[in-house]
């Protein structure tokens, strides 16, 4: 990559000799001559100053100093603030003065007392701001739930947070915000409240912010900007209707003595050009950007397939610049981007910039759609081969170029937008991301979203704290979802065997290099090649815990990285990948997922560490790779890894395979004043392997199906192969060509969602659902990334269950009237009940104590998809009927979903209910449909009884969409009169 904007780089050194000079000054006067001693008052009188000299071909300084610079509207250059290569134009602070910048206004109020601590104060009449700042501060607006700093998402989320009980308390919500989490948590919805109709229900505009239209997520949301919600410290309300400000102080605020100011610019500069005029050798240096407006209802357009929209704007604006800079800026708690470069754009810099609290991303880098061939903007949009324009790279040279954002700390941004980064770079060319440190971010810390047009380099960053409020990312994340992606009429696997071999490269036209950097994700992974990313160099990285992720794409060469307490995790490659994984350094074997083997172009030369291990080949990973023929496994022999030096010693092992020692103390900010600030991330234990999957209750083994083999959908991995919204569905893990799943139509990576349109979010649902089905019935499926649908045949119901009934009855007091319980006859009383995971709360015991309590009773955790109970008996008993009863525990546990089995044999016959010698299957059971009070009792009952067993199981399956399990109380056994 060659190196950028040496002309613009030496200029901003120091500037030339003979430079003009202007200075602008809070308390200056428009009338004077912006000289030192007389300084102007504004920058727009000092712009005009400029332009003058400027023309004739003179630098120009305009010195800033410190002060507020409250700008009644954004400052905008044009091409008539031109300066030239060797005489720009640098707006800058005053030797060590701190000149701000504010898009708000401060205000003089006179607070009067309200209620329980809160104060009022009438506002000037047409005042509107969605912030309020108190002594620099950003204060929270009345929300619900209250903020919690320890609170992962949203720093508080309630799912009742706009139900109809919740809206009941607001006399008039209009105006209110509500912010929610995407259901995958890919990002996040913002909706503006419009009022309540007629049933109480909020009505409620927006959530276009996300490209991958799935819904809120049922718990992830809060609300803001209600009146009736003020109720905690830091927190205000503005009532326009009553030009009233309400506020909340904090213990230890005065408002007599307090600086109160509120927000009314979206945009603070401008640089507005074009390809034709553009604005160049404009730079501004040392200067504070505050109080920009928030943006999130306004980012509505959509990117290039990817999970993204955007608003195309900033507290700092270039369209249409060349060979201009923002240097050793500060961006303090803006609204929304701290700086947004759009469209046509050469050799923009963005240097030495202290970003802090965006509300939405640091540094976004966007081009136009116009230029890309054959763009495509939703997900599951696919074209044909034979339609799409074979001509590679952009059409015309709209979208940022040879830009650079280097030693800049970029922290706490997407505080309001959560599909975020701190560097987004979206249909742009040889954009370089050097030396920053960038961390705490709810999304990715540097996001790629496309590969048109590539080129981009980065290099020597410091990424951790990442993906703090989303999932299924990465500290670097990227798509590739370009003109090859999903193409129909050709086979993608065997693309780059043909003529056709440069089709994944039409867009990302130069490869894009990661390289010297360190990583670290403890939601998602370290670096995340997704969906198609392609034409990748990744060298000479560290990642310290989410490990690395290629999935589908082409043409990647991965070298000469550590990868610790982790491992390389390729997911659903293309055949003749061409991809390159060598002289590597992993912690624990490779976690593939829907991988064939053998794998790639290249995968060899890679090192196993092990602590203490004697070096032998790495038969493991050449086992699962169908490479790694050099590959070996022993002691890495690292320097000091406690202490974050990952380089290994000589002798090590490693160094014969080929690896390369890089740089271990080069990471991040180099700037003095920014890396005495920065953080640095939290260094893992060495040698301690860990995945960055929450822990699942879900059972991981296969079962057989219609020839197949079927196993729950388990883990972060397995989501984001799939693109599912979450641990739901049962995935067909292999179906053999010619068995009965294939000959339906089933594929190897289908997930199941439906049988007949009743969920199968589990394998326990499925057994159920697919025992229940007859005749023809409809199977959802999630395929590539959408929902399918396939009429499938189900068997003939069996015949234990021909004359069963199943009597449901609730009661709120416990008292039954068809549903009696047992009485001196349970045979359930004094004998053995064991679960096949562990219960919480009460002991097994409880159920069969007689005792109807109020309480959780011994409950599967949320999340278990597939607990069993089983009582023994002791030995065969010809059984009447089963009753079942249960309690609502928390308004939401009363309900019972369950399939009921006995087995007559005489060991015990452990707890997989689909071997059909050891188990029969009586009934089904769901009263989920049904009205639930405090108790709910089921009757399982058959004229001449059930059945001789020994062993009864009831397989039960959670009630709720969040995974919860039924509060059972009782499970009563009756023998044949």
């Amino acid at each position: 990559m060659r190196i950028l904007m040496p002309i613009l780089i030496a200029s901003l050194l120091g500037g030339p000799l003979g430079a003009a000079e202007f200075y602008v000054a809070p308390n200056g006067d428009d009338t004077n001559n912006g000289t030192k001693q007389k300084p102007f008052a504004t920058l727009l009188k000092a712009q005009g100053a400029a332009r003058l000299v400027s023309a004739k071909g003179t630098a120009v300084n305009i010195y800033l100093r410190g002060g507020i610079y409250y700008l009644a509207e954004p400052m905008v250059f044009t091409s008539a603030d031109s300066g030239h290569a060797n005489t720009p134009v640098v707006y800058r602070a005053y030797e060590n003065e701190t000149p701000v910048l504010s898009g708000g206004a401060k205000l003089s109020l006179q607070w009067q007392p309200f209620r329980d601590g809160i104060l009022q104060a009438k506002v000037p009449a047409g005042f509107s701001s969605d912030q309020l700042f108190v002594n620099g501060e950003r204060q929270h607006m009345a929300r619900y739930p209250n903020f919690d700093a320890k609170v992962r998402h949203f720093n508080g989320y309630a799912a009742d947070a706009f139900s109809v009980q919740r809206a009941a308390r607001w006399a008039n919500p209009a105006g209110g915000f509500i912010h929610a989490m995407h259901r995958a948590e890919w990002g996040g919805y913002h909706y503006r409240m419009t009022g309540k109709n007629d049933k109480g229900e909020v009505t409620y505009e927006g959530g276009w912010q996300n490209n991958r239209q799935m819904g809120m997520h049922p718990q992830f949301r809060m609300v803001e900007n209600i009146f009736e919600e003020l109720d905690a410290p830091g927190e205000w309300f503005h009532d326009v209707a009553q030009q009233t400000l309400y506020f909340y102080p904090p213990a230890g605020t005065d408002l007599k003595t307090a600086t109160i100011e509120a927000v009314r610019l979206r945009h603070l500069v401008e640089f507005r050009g074009g390809e034709a005029a553009p604005v160049q050798f404009v730079s501004l240096r040392g200067l504070t950007f505050r109080h920009a407006a928030r943006t999130f209802m306004d980012n509505k357009e959509p990117m290039l397939r990817s999970d993204w929209t955007t608003y195309r704007g900033g507290a700092v604006f270039f369209d249409g610049a060349e060979d201009c800079a923002v240097e050793d800026a500060i961006f303090d708690q803006v609204g929304g981007n701290a700086v947004f470069v759009n469209n046509y754009n050469r050799r923009i810099a963005i240097r030495g910039c202290h970003i802090s609290k965006a509300g939405g991303n640091g540094v976004a880098f966007v081009g136009d759609p116009k230029a890309v061939r054959n763009p495509l903007f939703e997900y599951s949009q696919r074209q044909s081969f034979n339609d799409i324009d074979k001509t590679p790279g952009p059409q015309g040279k709209n979208y940022p170029a040879d830009c650079l954002v280097e030693d800049c700390l970029i922290e706490a941004s997407g505080r309001v937008e959560k599909q975020t980064a701190g560097v987004q770079i979206e249909m742009a060319s040889r954009i370089a991301v050097r030396h920053c440190s960038i961390y705490d971010v709810p999304r990715a810390g540097i996001n790629i979203g496309d590969g048109a047009w590539g080129g981009h380099l980065i290099e020597g960053c410091d990424v951790f704290d990442t993906v703090l409020e989303t999932g299924d990312h990465g500290s670097f994340n990227s798509w590739g979802r370009d003109r090859f992606w999903g193409l129909k009429d050709i086979d993608l696997n065997t693309v780059t065997l043909g003529a056709n071999k440069n089709l994944p490269l039409l867009d990302v036209v130069e490869p894009i290099t990661l390289r010297g950097n360190r990583w670290r994700c403890d939601h998602g992974w370290d670096i995340d090649l997704d969906d198609g990313s392609s034409n990748y160099i990744v060298e000479n990285n560290l990642c310290l815990n989410g490990g690395l992720k290629n999935r589908e794409g082409f043409y990647r060469v991965v070298q000469n990285n550590i990868i610790v307490n982790n491992s390389f995790h390729p997911h659903v490659w293309y055949g003749n990948s061409e991809d390159i994984f060598r002289r590597n350094v992993v912690f624990t074997s490779y976690r593939p997922i829907g991988m064939k083997a053998p794998w790639g172009k290249e995968i060899d030369a890679n090192f196993l560490h092990l602590n203490a291990a004697p070096v032998r080949p790495a038969d493991e990973l050449q086992k699962q790779s169908g490479r790694d023929q050099k590959s070996i496994v022993g002691e890495a022999q690292f320097v000091d890894a406690a202490n974050g030096d990952y380089r290994v010693k000589n002798g090590s092992p490693a160094l014969n395979l080929g690896f390369v020692n890089f740089a271990m103390d080069k990471f991040g900010v180099r700037v003095p004043k920014l890396r005495a600030i920065a953080r640095t991330p939290e260094l893992p234990v060495p040698g301690k392997a860990v995945s960055t999957d929450p822990k699942s209750a879900r059972d991981p083994k296969t079962a057989s199906w219609m020839g197949a083999k079927i196993k729950n959908v388990i883990g972060l991995g397995e989501i984001s192969a799939a693109g599912l919204p979450g641990e739901i569905g049962v995935r067909m893990e292999d179906v053999p060509a010619g068995s009965l799943a294939a000959q339906a139509g089933l594929r190897s990576g289908d997930i199941i969602l439906k049988i007949a349109g009743k969920n199968t979010h589990s394998l326990a649902d499925f057994r159920r659902e697919w025992r229940a089905a007859q005749g023809q019935v409809m199977l959802e499926i999630w395929r590539e990334q959408k929902s399918q649908t396939l009429k499938i045949t189900a068997p003939a119901p069996p015949a234990a269950l021909a004359g069963v009934k199943v009597t449901v009855e609730s009661s709120n007091d416990g008292a039954f009237k068809t549903v009696t319980p047992a009485v001196g006859n349970d045979l359930a009383t004094g004998k053995a009940l064991i679960a096949n995971v562990p219960t919480n709360n009460e002991p097994l015991t409880s159920l069969t104590n007689g005792n109807l309590a109020k309480n959780y009773g011994p409950v599967f955790g949320n999340g278990v998809s597939s607990g069993v109970y089983k009582l023994d008996l002791g030995e065969a008993k010809t059984i009447a009927r089963v009753n079942t009863f249960s309690f609502n525990q928390g308004g939401n546990r009363g309900a019972q979903k369950f399939a009921f089995y006995g087995s007559a044999a005489t060991a015990d016959p452990g707890f997989d209910v689909d071997t059909a010698q050891q188990f029969t299957l009586i009934a089904l059971v769901d009263t989920t449909a049904e009205k639930t009070a405090l108790f709910t009792a089921t009757s399982i009952a058959r004229d001449g009884g059930l059945g001789s067993f020994r062993w009864l199981l009831w397989a039960v399956s959670p009630v709720t969409d969040l995974q919860e399990n039924t509060a059972f109380q009782e499970l009563d056994v009756f023998d044949a009169p």
